[in-house]
């Protein structure tokens, strides 16, 4: 029972008292569906899910952990790989209920509660033809996405989620609310551009939003042979995109698709992933040098943002490891090492081995956010995936193989939502050294305690 976890029945009934959301302990019927996040390697059990319904919900529940000296983990999506929404014998900030989007289409605005997922952002946009750059899944949080800077298939055309950002609501340690943005608590708003949640519990955002009536998605397929040719046609290519060309190059498991041929379903495949924002005539029309290459299978497709972001859904409950090198460049050298690590990859399962290319408008933007992977070309990001607990090791040595392979060409920085506790000096690559002081003054300021710890964790500053 609760009690006998808390030894102190009237503490919990203090937070019963006045909560809106619900209050999930050990005892409850629905606890085990409520500690459950994507990577099912996580199997932590907190004292109390706290399932905020609103900002004062959430400024009780920090106030009720931090009276009793509970770990405080805060969870939007789920997606951090290492686990960092949940603990054992802790209280979780489940924001899952404030998921509300409001769209103001003249404007061309749109403010997201905390627990928002890149779904519910997505879908309020599309009847206006709106959208900003969100996650390269519908599932991924908003929050944990956009505060660690949030990179996704539209960032070349309209900048990083973060460089989105018009305001940000959040409950603070001490159970008050703040905002910030450009006019209000100006060194918290560009804490809040890529810092993580170190500083409070985000509890809305606001956003600027770009008309998109329509991408194009084109999937092509090759035997993985066809790797490193196809790969350096890919970077060339990729050079001298337009903006408006996001995507990938990925080898996956073929999926068992109408578009697929037989030979691929269940196999190692290659793919290349354009995401084009506009039409498929524009789209063929850009694209040729790769639609020329000679590939398997192809899907091409006109469809609204928000159904795009389903294509590549992962699916929850698979055991998870990532992790990510961003690179200056990619040479043939790279190219060749990058395309052998594809056969290390446990297939068939939901892992991918991806590159994805950077620049465009968001290597552009010149505002000095603690963000300094923007400026790497490429970043190769092993995406593990795999249901069999044997799998563990196979699976951790690929990611760390391709990142040392590729370390020779490695821009040393790092996007965080892309690893997990990787030690304190990949923590400071993700900010870069002197933004790590500049946001630790930030966090001594609004989190002298460090009550926000279960994060990529920002020490506060005396």
């Amino acid at each position: 029972m609760a009690a006998g976890i808390f030894g102190n029945t009237e503490a919990l009934e203090d937070l019963r008292d006045g909560f809106v959301g619900s209050l999930v302990t050990p005892d409850d019927p629905s606890y085990d569906e409520a500690r459950s996040v994507f990577n099912g390697m996580i199997d932590r059990r907190p004292a109390v899910i706290a399932q905020c319904a609103s900002p004062e919900d959430v400024a009780k529940a920090i106030l009720f952990g931090r009276h009793l000296d509970l770990q405080i983990a805060v969870r939007g999506g789920g997606h951090s790989v290492s686990g960092m929404s949940l603990n054992d014998g802790g209280i979780v900030i489940d924001l899952r209920r404030m998921n509300a989007v409001t769209v103001d289409p003249e404007a061309r605005t749109a403010r997201v509660a905390g627990g928002a997922t890149m779904s519910d952002l997505d879908r309020a946009g599309e009847p206006h033809g709106l959208a900003t750059t969100g996650g390269r899944v519908s599932t991924t949080g908003v929050g944990g996405f956009t505060l660690g800077g949030g990179t996704g298939w539209l960032d070349r055309k309209f900048g990083l989620s973060c460089d989105n950002l018009l305001s940000v609501d959040l409950v603070a340690a001490d159970g008050s609310a703040v905002r910030a943005s450009e006019d209000e608590n100006p060194e918290l708003f560009w804490a809040l551009h890529g810092g993580g949640g170190n500083f409070g519990v985000a509890t809305s955002f606001s956003f600027r939003l770009y008309p998109l009536p329509v991408v194009t998605a084109m999937m092509l397929l090759w035997r993985p042979e066809a790797g490193p040719d196809v790969a350096r046609a890919y970077r060339d290519f990729m050079a001298s995109a337009p903006d408006e060309v996001g995507g990938g190059l990925i080898y996956l498991t073929g999926p068992p698709e109408e578009f697929v041929p037989e030979h691929l379903v269940g196999q190692l495949t290659l793919a290349v992933l354009v995401a084009y924002a506009g039409d498929e005539p524009a789209a063929r029309t850009v694209a040729g040098p790769l639609l020329g290459l000679g590939h398997d299978a192809e899907m091409i497709a006109e469809l609204p943002y928000a159904e795009f972001q389903c294509m590549l859904d992962d699916p929850p409950g698979c055991r998870n490891y990532w992790s990510a090198e961003h690179l200056d460049a990619f040479p043939d050298q790279a190219v060749d090492l990058f395309c052998a690590r594809a056969g290390d990859m446990i297939v068939p399962s939901p892992s991918q081995h991806v590159l994805f290319p950077q620049g465009g408008l968001t290597a552009r933007v010149g505002a000095d956010y603690p963000v300094p992977w923007r400026q790497a070309s490429w970043v190769a990001h092993p995406f593990g995936l795999w249901e069999d607990a044997a799998d563990d090791e196979r699976g951790r040595r690929w990611a760390h193989n391709v990142r040392a392979d590729l370390q020779p060409w490695s821009s040393g920085a790092v996007y965080l939502n892309f690893i997990g506790d990787e030690g304190q000096e990949r923590l400071v690559a993700g900010f870069g050294p002197e933004n790590y002081r500049r946001l630790a003054a930030v966090k001594g300021r609004y989190d002298p305690e460090n009550v926000f710890r279960l994060n990529h964790n920002i020490k506060p500053a005396a």
